[in-house]
């Protein structure tokens, strides 16, 4: 991937409705090769797919909870019987395997305090084998971004 191919991918990161032809003219470009390399980068797999941004408060899904698990035990089995069952959660949006003091960290998209408990009571603990459950509430958002930073 070249300094284009990314001038491309982060101008449709910030509107990825953008034509081709205004795609073209932001990153310095004819409109047959723009779309040649938009089309290279959609093959490759560089670029997965095209998404909507949504407000989770005007959806009705404003409460945003990061949920720190940790296993009781680190075996194959357990491991992939969590992460499968983690995987279809519509809840969790995003969830990374960690360093640190626990193994996992979730981000929950829920509309109240009362959604929480029901998350954690009816969708997390079925899941068997965590060994602890650390919350953190996010009360206010500073920074948020899908746009990648420029690389030299």
């Amino acid at each position: 991937m070249d300094p284009k191919d990314r001038q491309i991918i982060r101008a449709l990161q910030r509107n990825g409705r953008m034509t081709n032809q205004d795609l073209a003219a932001e990153v310095n470009l004819s409109p047959s090769p723009c779309l040649r390399r938009l089309k290279n980068l959609e093959a490759s797999g560089a670029i997965r797919g095209y998404s909507v941004s949504v407000d989770a408060r005007a959806y009705g899904l404003p409460v945003n909870v990061f949920v720190r698990v940790s296993l009781e035990r680190h075996t194959e089995d357990v491991v992939q019987h969590f992460e499968s069952r983690v995987r279809a959660i519509d809840e969790v949006l995003e969830c990374y395997v960690m360093t640190g003091v626990s193994d996992y960290l979730l981000r929950v998209v829920v509309a109240d305090l009362d959604d929480y408990e029901k998350f954690v009571r009816k969708r997390l603990h079925p899941i068997g084998g965590i060994g602890s459950i650390d919350t953190s509430f996010a009360y206010g958002t500073v920074k948020k971004t899908d746009v990648f930073p420029a690389i030299d």
